[in-house]
């Protein structure tokens, strides 16, 4: 009896890396047509200026493999980095691209989703991390500050001394954008050690969720990149 060489049902093959680039890179033109052009000619540049030192030094055979390896790092770096930043532009102003945001990034974060909003669908997010408490807020300014300051006065008494940071997510003066959000929340300060970051969380988690959040298209199809890892003292 012959054997299906159909994968069967939730066992389907991941597409491989390669396939995963290429993906990447038509989303990526598409989103910007000077990426790529970009993105060959800072590996073309590494190449040459590689080369160009081994002609120097009188060690040609030893720097072609190392300005090929170099090009290569380069390129893939500053096509990682171009890519973060289209996904970045796909997501901004739907509701939940904060929360995307926040989701990925690396190190001790934990991020509690839509613990407040309104059915405009702003919301405020919940992190805790080294800094302390960080409420992140997606929405217009005038309609986020109440939800803000009430989640604000709702986790006082559970999070005690620790500091309470409150970030707003927009376009609007006085807002992080979207694409800004990681790098802000790397800058704050480290305030606590991962024991007490451990116990706060606790704390939180014995609080009663404020509201249910109404149902709204959410971010989809969108994998984020992760973020650098902060560093830790």
């Amino acid at each position: 009896m012959a054997m299906s060489n159909k994968p069967t049902d939730g066992a389907q093959e991941r597409p491989g890396r390669f396939q995963q680039i290429r993906l990447v890179a038509r989303l990526l033109k598409q989103a910007d047509p000077k990426a790529l052009p970009i993105v060959f000619a800072s590996a073309l540049g590494t190449l040459v200026v590689v080369i160009l030192i081994g002609v120097v030094v009188g060690s040609l055979w030893f720097f072609i493999p190392l300005a090929l390896l170099s090009a290569a790092a380069v390129g893939m770096i500053v096509f990682g980095q171009l890519a973060q930043r289209a996904q970045y532009k796909m997501i901004a102003g739907q509701p939940g691209a904060a929360a995307a945001i926040l989701k990925s990034m690396r190190g001790n974060w934990t991020v509690t989703e839509a613990v407040a909003g309104n059915r405009n669908l702003d919301m405020v997010h919940r992190v805790v991390g080294r800094p302390g408490v960080i409420l992140v807020s997606e929405g217009p300014p005038n309609r986020v500050r109440a939800l803000l300051g009430a989640e604000k006065k709702r986790i006082a008494r559970a999070a005690q001394q620790v500091p309470i940071y409150d970030v707003q997510v927009g376009d609007a003066e006085g807002q992080i954008p979207v694409d800004k959000l990681q790098r802000h929340l790397m800058k704050l300060p480290r305030n606590l050690t991962k024991g007490q970051v451990g116990e706060l969380n606790d704390r939180l988690r014995a609080l009663p969720r404020a509201m249910q959040m109404p149902k709204g298209p959410m971010p989809k199809g969108v994998r984020m990149p992760k973020g650098p890892k902060p560093k830790m003292r």
